[in-house]
């Protein structure tokens, strides 16, 4: 019974080797669902001109969770766009405003607010 036992697990791992290699030999983003570019999913364009810089990220990502949106908007002006909210939990919705990297442009920073809370952030990728 024990010759059998390790007989299997060596063919699941021989096949599961084998699903592996054939999923690293095949450009698997292709047939995964892309999501619209951040541009596209804009609700109102408020600075059409508006990059965030390294320095102005880096400040950025200092900030502290909870931290007044005030604090926030002192290292940034205007958003490139603001984005639809969202609810997250019950009762919570969330304002999204997205900035285009200076030295990326096809990555977002995306704030996010709860009220007048900075909520904190995310990136956007567009490859």
């Amino acid at each position: 019974m024990k010759r059998q036992t390790n007989s299997g697990v060596k063919y699941m791992l021989a096949g599961g080797s084998m699903v592996a290699a054939l999923g690293l030999m095949t450009d698997l983003p292709k047939f995964l669902p892309q999501s619209a570019p951040i541009a596209e999913r804009c609700q109102t364009v408020v600075e059409p001109k508006a990059v965030l810089s390294r320095d102005k990220l880096a400040q950025l990502l200092a900030v502290a969770e909870g931290a007044p949106r005030s604090q926030v908007q002192q290292v940034v002006q205007s958003p490139y766009c603001r984005l639809p909210d969202v609810q997250v939990r019950a009762g919570a919705t969330t304002q999204r405003e997205a900035y285009p990297l200076a030295f990326d442009p096809q990555t977002w920073f995306v704030v996010s607010y709860e009220g007048e809370s900075y909520a904190g952030y995310s990136f956007s990728f567009r490859r």
